[in-house]
């Protein structure tokens, strides 16, 4: 799935949502999306959780 497509299908979800329920379910909705989009990127080995929280913890920094 591009970048596009995937853009797409996001928007198409949270204005639905923001549409059905409201702009708080829509923020909510929002941040499954993106706790998901963390899951899903950790298990695929493409995220490191360990250097994340290291960088929000001030061990390490991004550069």
């Amino acid at each position: 799935m591009n970048a596009t497509l995937t853009g797409t299908a996001v928007g198409a979800v949270l204005a639905i949502s923001a549409l059905a329920f409201g702009f708080w379910a829509m923020l909510l909705v929002a941040l499954f999306m993106a706790v998901g989009a963390l899951v899903g990127r950790s298990i695929d080995g493409r995220l490191d959780v360990r250097g994340v929280l290291a960088a929000f913890s001030g061990k390490r920094t991004s550069s």
